[in-house]
């Protein structure tokens, strides 16, 4: 599966690098591996975000509001914290009901790009506000949210994410129906040549990272697999092997 940018005279959109302030996420369509905070040990973020560092491409930050979804976690205090301790990309997955009131202190907060659900509406707002905030953007589906939902903001975005387990807590089973989504996704964007992530959230392990691969993925969230490992750097390593040896994403 082909999913590296053209060249300036090509057609596919090419990458273009972060505003300043920003981390560069590395080009778009790349093999990602994200761990999440949400399975992270909440006593020791730092030293968490330090044991998988090395092993690591972005680092994915569980946004939840106890609204759109039931549960709370964390704000933007908690990133400007990390932001002090590790140079990684902060891919924010804001889980909420009203993210537009919070884009801005995430992006001054030190977040590198933002997810907002398309279930929540205003969406062409929505993107409009993250790129003015310099946010790399992105949108997010429920698992029984419809390819169609997405499909008018392709050209808008630089990232989709396909939930794969209904989103508000760390642990759940990966839902393979959703592999058809992922898809229609990545058909979607290879058609009209445009260089977009797509990511994956719940369920990812090294068993099922390489099946999202296949249907199109190429940026992988993991929690509970990663953090609830006693090493978690060789969990997420083996995250990006598995994918690897099937022969998914491009790196």
């Amino acid at each position: 599966m082909d999913m590296d940018p053209m060249d300036e005279d090509g057609d596919r959109r090419t990458h273009v690098a972060p505003m300043d302030g920003r981390r560069d996420p590395g080009a778009p369509g790349h093999l990602r591996i994200a761990p999440s905070l949400l399975s992270a040990d909440f006593g020791a973020l730092a030293e968490q975000v330090g044991e998988v560092a090395a092993a690591a491409d972005w680092l994915h930050v569980d946004v939840m509001d106890g609204h759109f979804v039931p549960n709370v976690t964390i704000g933007p205090p908690v990133v400007a914290s990390l932001r002090r301790h590790t140079p990684l990309f902060f891919d924010c997955h804001l889980m909420m009901t009203e993210p537009g009131r919070y884009l801005k202190a995430f992006a001054d907060a030190g977040a590198d790009g933002c997810t907002v659900h398309v279930e929540i509406g205003n969406t062409d707002e929505l993107v409009t506000q993250m790129r003015q905030l310099g946010l790399r953007t992105g949108l997010a589906l429920n698992p029984d949210t419809p390819f169609e939902a997405v499909e008018p903001y392709l050209r808008d975005v630089d990232l989709v994410l396909c939930m794969t387990v209904f989103p508000g807590f760390g642990g759940q089973s990966f839902i393979a129906d959703v592999m058809g989504k992922v898809t229609q996704v990545r058909a979607a964007l290879d058609a009209q040549s445009l260089a977009v992530d797509v990511e994956v959230d719940g369920g990812i392990d090294a068993s099922t990272a390489p099946v999202a691969a296949a249907a199109g993925a190429n940026v992988f969230v993991a929690g509970s697999a990663i953090f609830g490992h006693d090493r978690p750097w060789e969990a997420a390593d083996a995250i990006r092997a598995s994918v690897r040896a099937a022969g998914g994403a491009n790196r």
